[in-house]
């Protein structure tokens, strides 16, 4: 049997540099990708005269939709990309030499639909934490990441780090390609696609030895972890759960308990913080930790609400779709 051909994809926003940096990388692959491509949601042409310039055998597409539609993007290159494989790294993810070909080799059983590898955050002792939960999906509707570790084998997973994963062409040809619906940051939307592909039968494996450094490149708007960045997490995360599993699932519903016990035990912990700058005489600081209690609490119940909906909707679009 001939090696299976890859495409690789690279989605961006606004980060040329981020994307000259990645570009190099992938050009310098002991295992060379059948073609690169770029997909840009950027409003300016910063990226694609840097592209052009000076990369000019990558090939270059725009994604219409702007910020905030990942997944049209993605879909954007699985749409036009040639190879048996389409690996998707993110533009600020800069792989190491071997990563295509310690990606790639997993493939040669047909059972295989995904394979993902581990990310370099620099952090220390990151390569042991979460050896035993590595990119699973608990019966709580949780996920667990830890796509640092490195348990020193390939390892089969329920989900796949976005920034690091390959899917065979021909399962996404089977699933009618990416799906949207994640708006915000886009959180959940490789998810969504990693459950698909495992409900339609095939495998997701995580092999350690295919690596990317990381960098965490800033957001185009807001940062990392904020009040924004919380509301979406809850919302496209109930949308994940709607449209895989059900509305009325057991999954959905231990979610949903779930996180509302985490909010409700962090309001409780701010609430207690407030109480301790009272004693101190720290009116101002009391009254900030109540009001950002509030505002977490507030967040997590309206993003509940609108992703439960949301869910549903986007749930009855796609049974009608298909």
């Amino acid at each position: 049997m001939s090696p299976l051909s890859a495409s690789v994809g690279v989605v961006t926003y606004e980060r040329p540099t981020f994307v000259a940096r990645c570009i190099e990388h992938l050009l310098a692959q002991t295992r060379p990708p059948l073609e690169i491509i770029v997909v840009d949601s950027s409003s300016s042409d910063d990226t694609e005269r840097m592209v052009r310039d000076r990369f000019p055998m990558v090939r270059y597409e725009v994604c219409p939709s702007g910020r905030g539609a990942t997944a049209t993007a993605r879909n954007i290159c699985y749409r036009i990309a040639r190879g048996d494989v389409i690996a998707f790294i993110d533009d600020d993810a800069f792989a190491e030499p071997e990563w295509l070909e310690r990606l790639l080799p997993s493939f040669g059983d047909p059972t295989v639909g995904g394979v993902g590898g581990r990310q370099i955050r620099g952090q220390p002792g990151e390569t042991d934490e979460g050896l035993d939960a590595i990119g699973k999906l608990l019966a709580d509707g949780t996920l667990t990441a830890n796509f640092t570790a490195d348990p020193g084998t390939t390892v089969a997973v329920d989900h796949l780090l976005g920034a690091n994963m390959a899917i065979r062409r021909s399962v996404l040809d089977e699933l009618g390609g990416i799906r949207d619906g994640y708006a915000g940051t886009c959180i959940r939307e490789e998810t969504d696609l990693c459950l698909r592909v495992a409900h339609a039968g095939y495998r997701l494996l995580y092999d350690p030895d295919a690596v990317v450094e990381h960098v965490a490149a800033p957001y185009a708007k807001g940062k990392r972890f904020d009040l924004r960045y919380a509301y979406w997490a809850q919302k496209n995360h109930l949308i994940l759960l709607i449209r895989n599993f059900g509305l009325t699932r057991p999954i959905v519903r231990n979610y949903l308990r779930t996180s509302t016990r985490g909010a409700l035990a962090e309001c409780s912990v701010r609430m207690r913080s407030a109480g301790g700058r009272v004693r101190t005489h720290d009116t101002s600081g009391a009254l900030r930790s109540v009001g950002a209690a509030f505002v977490r609490a507030t967040i997590t119940l309206v993003a509940s609400l609108s992703g439960v909906w949301a869910g549903a909707e986007l749930a009855r679009a796609d049974r009608r779709r298909s």
